[in-house]
């Protein structure tokens, strides 16, 4: 008899189970696709909660910093995870011109929002190689009381 490499269909136990890239620690809060779930950054990557000396070499406070998606507001990160990036293109923003990349969710490939490839004007330097996610994308996880 001849060796098959599927198992008999009678078997095969048809699941569908979310299987992600990474999974951040539960002991810290994080932010999830609100679409899936999908773990999407560790709050500690939020820019706006940087460092003093960070917000000391940028000359202002991150803190008091707004940032705008094309659906409402939208937080800067330092990293991401589960999530897959687009092509570069140069797009006019409120701030001036950048070049930026849409960034999609690995998981349910929902556009979440843009990370930031190339900056133009000096004063926005510090948002190359960052990623913007809007709030209507993602939801609190893990420890948010």
């Amino acid at each position: 008899p001849e060796l098959s490499e599927e198992p008999p269909a009678e078997m095969v136990k048809m699941t569908k189970s979310k299987t992600f890239q990474a999974y951040l620690p539960s002991c810290h809060r994080t932010y999830s696709c609100i679409h899936c779930r999908a773990h999407l950054a560790n709050h500690d990557e939020l820019i706006s909660k940087a460092s003093g000396f960070f917000r000391h070499l940028l000359n202002y406070s991150l803190t008091k910093m707004s940032f705008q998606g094309s659906q409402g507001r939208a937080y800067l990160f330092n990293s991401v995870v589960n999530v897959g990036c687009g092509p570069a293109e140069e797009r006019v923003l409120l701030t001036g011109l950048h070049a930026v990349a849409d960034i999609y969710c690995e998981n349910c490939k929902t556009t979440l929002g843009w990370k930031y490839e190339h900056a133009f004007e000096s004063s926005q330097k510090y948002k190359e190689g960052k990623f913007i996610i809007e709030l209507a994308h993602m939801i609190k996880d893990n420890g948010w009381e």
